[in-house]
């Protein structure tokens, strides 16, 4: 249904990424946006301070020493030039940045912010268990949080019903 004098028309959309298989294919989607609208992508990689170690009874939390952050956000800025030569490609301007803190949720809200995005996509990664009860679905968190549209976008999943690799 459309709503009489109501135009939406996003000039940039914010991208939270963690290269996992959902949050590229939100990029894709992101891309086809993009070039509609003719706004520019701003792709984000959070990266949390506090992480967590799982396989043991409980989990574990602890900091991560700088050469491994310094390390992350190589690998990020790496990834997204990769990305930006892609989308430059089909047309579509981009850019990226790298957060390091201790709260993604509150780094994707901050960007979003700073960068004016008129609209936020993001992935769910379908995560059960014990995770998302104790820690909350950051993309959850956006999404009730975000001063802007969010397209939240639900992982694929497999005939088994469970979340594509590199998901969970």
């Amino acid at each position: 249904m459309l709503i009489p004098g109501f135009t939406f028309h996003p000039k940039k959309i914010l991208v939270p990424m963690d290269f996992s298989v959902s949050s590229i294919s939100a990029l894709a989607i992101a891309a086809e946006l993009a070039q509609q609208f003719h706004a520019e992508l701003y792709l984000l990689h959070a990266i949390p301070m506090l992480t967590m170690v799982t396989g043991m009874e409980f989990p574990t939390a602890f900091y991560p020493r700088q050469e491994f952050l310094d390390n992350a956000e190589q690998d990020a800025v790496k990834r997204f030039a990769d990305f930006i030569v892609n989308l430059s490609g089909q047309g579509v301007k981009a850019h990226s940045g790298v957060e390091i803190g201790n709260d993604v949720v509150g780094s994707v809200l901050m960007v979003s912010k700073r960068e004016h995005a008129d609209m936020l996509v993001i992935s769910t990664h379908g995560m059960s268990g014990w995770r998302p009860v104790v820690f909350g679905s950051i993309a959850e968190k956006v999404v009730k949080l975000a001063e802007c549209p969010v397209l939240l976008l639900r992982s694929a999943k497999t005939e088994g019903g469970e979340a594509l690799e590199g998901d969970e």
